[in-house]
C-alpha cells in the first residue's frame, strides 16, 4: 500500500473511482476529519492506495508534487486501448500520445492532483 496526499477525500475518491475505474475497499471515520481510505484497481487486491489528507501546510505544498514532478505511479492493463479509450471519455488528462516502447505501450497522465503515472500495456 503506498500512502497517496490529497486535499479532500470525497473528491479524491470520486476522481480515482470514476475516471479510472478504481474500487473503494475501506473508507473509516477515525475522528476529528480523519478517515482511512483505501483504493485501489479493480481486479487487483494486492495493490492499494491510502488516500491521507493533508493536514498541514507543508503536507499541502505535496499535493499533487510528492516527487518532485517526474512520473510517480505505474498503472498497468491487459486492455491498453479499450481501458485508454473510457479514461479519456472520463476526461482522464494524458500528457503525450500513446507509444510503443520495448517493453509495451505506454502513456503518461496526470490525476486530479498533476501526480504523473504511467499506464502501461506490458508486452
Amino acid at each position: 500500500m503506498i500512502a497517496l496526499l490529497v486535499d479532500d477525500y470525497d473528491k479524491a475518491i470520486d476522481w480515482y473511482c470514476t475516471k479510472l475505474g478504481f474500487r473503494l475497499h475501506e473508507d473509516t471515520d477515525r475522528g476529528n476529519g480523519k478517515r482511512w481510505v483505501i483504493i485501489g484497481p479493480r481486479g487487483q487486491q494486492e495493490t492499494k492506495l491510502l488516500l491521507a489528507k493533508a493536514t498541514t501546510e507543508e503536507q499541502s505544498s505535496r499535493v499533487g508534487n510528492q516527487t518532485g514532478g517526474r512520473v510517480f505511479l505505474f498503472l498497468y492493463t491487459d486492455d491498453f486501448w479499450s481501458d485508454y479509450n473510457r479514461m479519456k471519455a472520463q476526461g482522464v488528462q494524458f500528457i503525450d500520445q500513446p507509444r510503443e516502447e520495448d517493453y509495451g505501450t505506454v502513456i503518461v497522465f496526470e490525476d486530479l492532483y498533476g501526480n504523473k503515472w504511467d499506464f502501461i500495456e506490458p508486452r
